[in-house]
């Protein structure tokens, strides 16, 4: 069944004319007797006596005009809807982030909400490494990540440029230190993120080619886990600068440069390269974009 024809139907019903319906649809006539005779027939039903001189609903068109009103109903609603998507007054912005690349977000979002309060924002956790797979699969519209990806189905637009810090605790004995040889970080207990990370995998290699020790006896899953412990001064870590900047403007850390050591992190939003983006996605990547340059 047609909703086209559903609409001819209810039209005629509130008209009470054939040919006002015509007029009100900017149909024929005949395009109109045509479409109600092919409802009737599909519906196996008389839907309205012809044979006096005025059009009149029988048992049947009563029964089947009530539900002519509600699918009209529904499609001024789903208009109104898709609407509300264009202009932006309504959607769900869906975004795959990790731990640390989610606080690159927070500065987009907010701006984000100040342009279009309508919008639900969903920033949903998941692993750096799964989020290309996740957005080709289509269970993600956007993510954030800390590499380029080599993908050539996904796009990638550049948000933030942060860096890899050394963040020790005030009561540590590097702390009056402003840097550091990697020499002498050998014999320093470590904190490290038991995430896989490329950037755990460049500091691995560096200390690998000072031949330095690189002592790692505690992993935890949280860079604010690892971050209480350097506070409480259990050992030190390498964690991205943006997360860590107001503990050290407190003085609640302090951050000593590596001399040898520089790892420049570019965080970037990400996207698939031919699948059409939602209205809410189009639009925050058009604000980001926007920013970047």
């Amino acid at each position: 069944m047609e909703l086209y024809a559903l609409q001819v139907f209810l039209t005629v019903a509130t008209e009470k004319s054939f040919s006002r319906a015509a007029e009100r649809l900017l149909r024929t006539q005949p395009a109109i007797s045509l479409a109600l005779q092919r409802l009737e027939s599909e519906l196996g039903e008389k839907l309205i006596d012809r044979s006096g001189k005025d059009l009149v609903l029988t048992d049947a068109g009563r029964t089947v005009i009530e539900y002519a009103r509600r699918f009209e109903n529904l499609r001024h609603e789903l208009e109104n809807s898709l609407a509300e998507l264009r202009d932006n007054s309504a959607g769900t912005l869906t975004v795959g982030a990790n731990e640390s690349t989610a606080l690159y977000l927070l500065r987009h979002i907010e701006e984000f909400r100040r342009l279009y309060p309508k919008i639900k924002v969903h920033v949903r956790r998941s692993l750096s490494s799964k989020i290309p797979n996740e957005l080709l699969d289509g269970n993600l519209e956007l993510g954030v990540i800390s590499y380029d990806s080599p993908d050539e189905r996904l796009r990638s637009t550049v948000i933030y440029t942060d860096a890899l810090a050394l963040v020790v605790s005030p009561k540590h004995r590097l702390a009056r230190r402003k840097s550091v040889s990697i020499v002498e970080l050998g014999t320093e207990t470590f904190i490290a993120h038991n995430v896989v990370s490329p950037y755990r995998d460049l500091v691995v290699r560096e200390f690998q080619r000072h031949r330095v020790p690189l002592n790692m006896p505690v992993e935890m899953p949280t860079i604010e886990t690892i971050r209480k412990l350097v506070q409480s001064n259990e050992g030190v870590a390498f964690l991205p600068r943006m997360c860590v900047e107001q503990e050290i403007e407190r003085r609640l850390l302090r951050e000593v440069t590596v001399k040898e050591l520089h790892f420049e992190r570019k965080i970037r939003l990400i996207y698939p390269t031919r699948r059409a983006l939602s209205h809410a996605a189009r639009a925050f990547l058009e604000l980001v974009q926007g920013r970047a340059s």
